[in-house]
């Protein structure tokens, strides 16, 4: 009897790896919180901190979001999408606070053809060949 063999999917991944430089004194007193048991880790600490400072800032973010017509969160760019808006003659600002996607079966002459402009504060998931012909339109 032969194994079914399935392909793993690749994990999506729900959050984006940034690196930071901090001096020695903060990074002693971040790890001192820690031994104490205020923060499970370091990345305890700086998700804490990074959440409190976007807290003290809500009201300048929310106008910000208004004021640049963002699209707030995941946003999915699909294939029948852009041939939709192809179909219609229209073309694509895309506006994201957040994660941006672009599907692997958009091509990049149809991504030409719709897309006019990419704004993404966060981040945006697409293929290298997307990002490439792209580029001049990513701001």
């Amino acid at each position: 009897m032969a194994a079914e063999i399935q392909p793993i999917r690749e994990k999506s991944c729900d959050s984006e790896k940034i690196t930071i430089n901090l001096g020695f004194v903060d990074l002693g007193h971040v790890d001192l919180l820690v031994r104490e048991g205020f923060y499970s880790n370091r990345t305890d600490f700086i998700r804490t901190a990074i959440r409190n400072q976007l807290a003290n800032h809500a009201d300048a973010v929310r106008q910000s979001i208004v004021r640049n017509t963002l699209e707030l969160g995941l946003r999915r760019f699909t294939r029948q999408e852009l041939e939709a808006t192809k179909a219609k003659g229209e073309r694509l600002a895309i506006r994201v606070l957040g994660l941006a996607t672009i599907d692997d079966d958009v091509t990049a002459d149809l991504a030409l053809e719709t897309v006019d402009s990419i704004t993404v504060l966060g981040a945006l998931h697409a293929s290298k060949d997307l990002k490439t012909a792209l580029a001049g339109r990513i701001r």
